[in-house]
C-alpha cells in the first residue's frame, strides 16, 4: 500500500509539476503514510468500534476495513470468543459467620461490541468485579453445610444475577462453576473431629441395638 500510493502520487506530481523535487517526494511520502494508517485488518473473532471525531461511527470487522486518517480511529478490539475467567471470593462470611474462600470460573462472551465499548470503561474488569460481588452476596445467605450441598444451585443463582447485570454491557454470562470451597485449617480439624464423633456415636447405637437383639 505504501509503495503503491507513493508511486502514484509521485507520478501525478511529476505530470503536474513537470519534474520531481523534494516537495513532490515529501508529498508522496506523507500521502503514503496516511494511506497505510487507513488500512486495517480485524481477525475472524474480532469486532472493532470505530469513532469519528469522538462519536460512534460503526462497528467494523471481521476482515479488511478502512478508516479516514486523523478523523477516525478504532478505539478497542473486542474478542467475541468465549472467555474463561477464574475468580476468588476470599474470606467471605457465610450466614453462620464462617469465613470461606471460594474458587470459581466464569464463562462469558461479548455479543454487542458497541455496548462493551461505550457503556463501561473496562468491561473485563467490570465483569470480574461483578462476579466477586455476586459470589459474596450468595455465600452470605447460606450456612456452611448448605454451600457444599447446594453447589449447583449456587452456580445457577450466580449465572442469573450476573446475566441480568452484564446484559447492559453487551456481555452474556454462559455459566459459573465453583471449583473449590476452602475453609480455615483449624475449622477443618474441628469439623473432622465432629464428623468422627458422629460416626462413633452412630456405631455405638448400632452396636447397642445388635446386642439387644441378641439378648432377646
Amino acid at each position: 500500500v505504501f509503495l503503491l500510493v507513493f508511486g502514484v502520487v509521485l507520478l501525478a506530481a511529476r505530470a503536474v509539476a513537470g519534474g520531481v523535487g523534494i516537495l513532490e517526494i515529501s508529498l508522496a511520502f506523507v500521502c503514503a503514510l496516511l494511506a497505510v494508517s487507513s488500512v486495517h485488518i480485524a481477525l475472524s473473532w474480532e469486532r472493532v468500534v470505530v469513532l469519528r471525531m469522538g462519536k460512534l461511527s460503526r462497528v467494523a470487522g471481521p476482515g479488511l476495513y478502512f478508516t479516514i486518517p486523523i478523523l477516525e480511529h478504532g478505539t478497542i478490539r473486542v474478542d467475541q470468543r468465549t472467555i474463561a475467567t477464574p475468580f476468588y471470593a476470599e474470606k467471605t462470611l457465610t450466614a453462620d459467620l464462617v469465613p470461606v474462600t471460594v474458587d470459581a470460573v466464569l464463562f462469558w462472551m461479548v455479543w454487542d461490541a458497541e455496548k462493551a465499548c461505550l457503556e463501561v470503561e473496562n468491561y473485563p474488569k467490570a465483569v470480574l468485579r461483578s462476579a466477586q460481588t455476586a459470589m459474596r452476596d450468595v455465600i452470605g445467605q447460606l450456612n456452611l453445610a448448605d454451600i457444599s450441598l447446594r453447589r449447583k444451585q449456587i452456580d445457577r443463582d450466580l449465572e442469573d444475577i450476573l446475566g441480568k447485570k452484564c446484559e447492559q454491557w453487551g456481555v452474556t454470562v454462559m455459566s459459573v462453576e465453583i471449583r473449590d470451597i476452602m475453609i480455615p485449617k483449624e475449622l477443618q480439624d474441628a469439623l473432622s473431629k465432629e464428623a468422627q464423633a458422629e460416626r462413633e456415636r452412630n456405631a455405638r447405637i448400632i452396636l447397642a441395638e445388635v446386642e439387644k437383639d441378641i439378648s432377646e
